[in-house]
């Protein structure tokens, strides 16, 4: 997108005037109906993106549909939107309440990622004959083309003239992972309408096993390059760093401990036969991403007898002793989780110190979440446990000033998402990530990978970066 020192549309601004890339951002929406808005998370696309629909001509313009994570719903599209534009109304397209919240007419209704399926039922469809403006927000929940989600969002698509994607992860694995949000945003006018024969131009297959689909598909050198420049007239990107020069800088660090000896001996264990598995030819990549699932969570502290949802044995807490110690000196704090048994033993270490404190994860209900966000951020609670699928994305804890990760997330995007919840535009002290790693596991190797990943997703970010900064 191009710098430029043209004014953005106009638009009766309220509360404090955009930033600079702000009105950057409006008015590269303003001008093209179709974007993919892919700048760092914590530099407020929110509100750009509320101001361009607050900018199109009120009697033109048809009903706003956001589309975002159910933890975003209130606590980040609800809260901007009543901040920035109270003159707009707004429902939301809760589970129990989807009919009345379209049948409101409100000028805005936002709806969560799987809700799209519901959209998508024929008799649902009729709701959307006076929207013609879309946002879906985390663009990367849509990256794979066969979920039901994705496809019903892709048959959605047609009711929308305006449509804006958004996400500060767009590929953290492969540059196909841009193939189905791209053919949401301009129909496929750029990488095809065919997800295959995009494929077979920016991918060769590696064979990883005997059977005809145990196959690998990599991206071919310069493959981020030319989907980038294919992609290059409809994306806008910012780049933290670049725009939020007024943030202190985030240092991270890895702090490590020694497993105990009967935690080391599962773990030994467990990795000799993950190797011995390995070195079987048939072996599938699912199966070898139970047992790499299996090896993190004894060198994690616990064995669970069948799946993530079965009993456990706990066979060490000296990580969880460690991770209270760094919260108990720390004012306020922000911790990720993987597995039920790090948010159980980090429970009952906390409790037992009498520190205060919050969980987010996929059991508690929207409003019980957004209830403690605005609790965290007012100071009543020294530290927040999250779990990365449903804290990572989007939500404001800028009262922290550590992020603490209990052990590898092992996607990228969520790792780098996470960090972003105090490492935002509004933070204004100095804030740390810390990484918790066991000595002599696959946590390192584990980390180092995601680092990789990190940095094939920052290859494209580079170039959508520099092609901003060059126009």
């Amino acid at each position: 997108m191009a710098r430029s020192t043209a004014s953005a549309p106009s638009t009766n601004f309220i509360g404090p005037t955009p930033w600079p890339h702000q009105l950057e951002t409006l008015k590269f929406g303003a001008s093209h109906p179709r974007v993919l808005d892919t700048s760092d998370p914590g530099i407020g696309k929110t509100r750009a993106h509320i101001e361009i629909y607050r900018a199109r001509q009120k009697a033109k313009r048809g009903r706003l549909l956001v589309v975002c994570p159910k933890t975003l719903m209130y606590s980040a599209w609800g809260d901007d939107l009543n901040k920035f534009a109270p003159e707009l109304s707004v429902s939301f397209a809760t589970a129990a309440q989807r009919n009345e919240a379209f049948e409101m007419e409100t000028d805005v209704v936002v709806i969560n990622t799987d809700g799209v399926k519901w959209l998508g039922q024929k008799e649902n469809r009729k709701y959307l004959l006076a929207f013609d403006h879309l946002i879906v927000d985390e663009f990367s929940y849509f990256k794979h083309h066969n979920s039901q989600r994705s496809k019903a969002l892709a048959q959605l698509r047609k009711y929308f003239e305006h449509r804006y994607l958004l996400s500060g992860t767009p590929m953290s694995n492969t540059v196909m992972e841009l193939w189905h949000p791209a053919l949401i945003c301009d129909d496929g006018k750029r990488l095809g309408t065919s997800y295959h024969k995009l494929r077979n131009s920016v991918q060769i297959a590696e064979q990883i096993g005997p059977g005809i689909n145990h196959v690998k598909w990599k991206d071919k050198p310069g493959a981020v390059q030319a989907v980038h420049e294919l992609l290059a007239d409809i994306t806008v990107r910012h780049a933290f760093e670049d725009v939020m020069t007024h943030v202190p800088p985030n240092h991270r660090d890895v702090k490590q401990f020694k497993l105990s000896p009967k935690a080391q001996k599962y773990y030994d264990k467990m990795a000799n036969d993950c190797i011995l598995a390995l070195d079987d030819a048939t072996v599938t990549a699912v199966h070898a991403a139970s047992l790499r699932t299996k090896l993190l969570q004894i060198a994690s502290g616990a064995v669970y007898a069948q799946g993530e949802d079965s009993d456990y044995q706990l066979l060490d807490t000296q990580r969880y002793e460690m991770i209270a110690d760094i919260i108990e000196n720390r004012e306020h704090s922000v911790v990720f989780f993987n597995w039920r048994h790090q948010r159980d033993e980090l429970l009952k270490e906390l409790d037992k110190r009498g520190m205060t404190f919050a969980v987010i994860d996929g059991s508690i209900p929207q409003r019980e979440r957004d209830n403690i966000v605005t609790a965290y951020q007012e100071g009543k609670y020294q530290t927040i446990l999250l779990h990365p699928r449903t804290g990572a994305h989007g939500l404001t804890l800028t009262r922290g000033t550590t992020t603490i990760v209990c052990s590898p997330i092992y996607e990228a995007d969520l790792l780098k998402q996470g960090i972003h919840r105090i490492y935002r535009g509004s933070q204004n002290q100095v804030t740390n990530t810390i990484l918790v790693q066991a000595k002599d596991t696959v946590e390192d190797l584990v980390y180092a990978r995601l680092d990789q990943k990190t940095e094939s997703m920052e290859d494209l970010l580079q170039l959508m970066r520099n092609r901003s900064k060059k126009k």
